[in-house]
């Protein structure tokens, strides 16, 4: 079976919508409280195997890495791998979600009458060394490898509605109202090409989430927040 087959043969279960995901960004990872036993393992999974394809697509290109190469290095079967991922390239979705995630925690978590850029100033560092290195090189990869660029875009789209209902909550309007919906596509936009520019920058000494709270500060200075 290839990577296209076994992924389109689990498509269904594995990729159920954003909604569904606990690593995606859809409406369920917003909600507070911990998550049960069996989603936090998912999700420690979900990781683990988006860190080892991340380090094999690095060290020998997407087109020469296999789903049979990623389940190999991450301990698990193939066929495993394919309940968790659509296909290799989505296999590193779980980091290239991880910044929106946080920053999304924080802006939800955030009382309505006090301002957003206090909120992004006092968000939680990033994971660690490690993890910021590997976010870097999995961005720069998603920049300029078309299939991981389409993954890359697919993060981004799906966060746009949590945007949105973040926006619809805290003006109190309609999530479906065309300012809220062009206020939410400001700050996921602000949220990409912030990462990017981060990925691409030589300065290590600003971190992902620094970058992240940068541009979003940019934004929220256009929207008058």
């Amino acid at each position: 079976m290839t990577d296209r087959e076994g992924g389109a043969a689990t498509r269904a279960g594995a990729e159920a919508g954003p909604r569904a995901r606990a690593a995606g960004t859809g409406h369920r990872a917003a909600r507070t409280g911990r998550p049960p036993l069996t989603e936090r393992r998912k999700a420690a999974t979900r990781r683990e195997i988006a860190v080892e394809a991340v380090r094999l697509f690095g060290a020998q290109g997407v087109a020469a890495t296999s789903g049979d190469d990623i389940a190999r290095a991450a301990g698990i079967s193939t066929r495993t791998l394919w309940r968790y991922f659509p296909s290799k390239e989505h296999c590193v979705k779980p980091l290239l979600a991880l910044g929106l995630e946080r920053a999304i925690a924080q802006l939800g978590n955030w009382p309505a009458d006090r301002p957003l850029a206090e909120a992004i100033a006092g968000q939680d560092p990033d994971g660690g060394a490690e993890e910021a290195g590997l976010t870097k090189q999995l961005i720069t990869m998603a920049i300029e490898e078309p299939a991981l660029h389409a993954v890359w875009l697919e993060t981004h789209h799906e966060a746009e509605e949590v945007f949105a209902e973040f926006v619809a909550a805290r003006t109190g309007r309609a999530v479906d109202e065309l300012a809220v919906r062009v206020q939410a596509v400001i700050m996921n936009g602000a949220m990409r090409v912030g990462a990017e520019h981060w990925a691409r920058g030589g300065d290590d000494r600003r971190t992902h989430e620094e970058a992240l709270r940068a541009a979003l500060r940019s934004a929220l200075e256009g929207l008058g927040d």
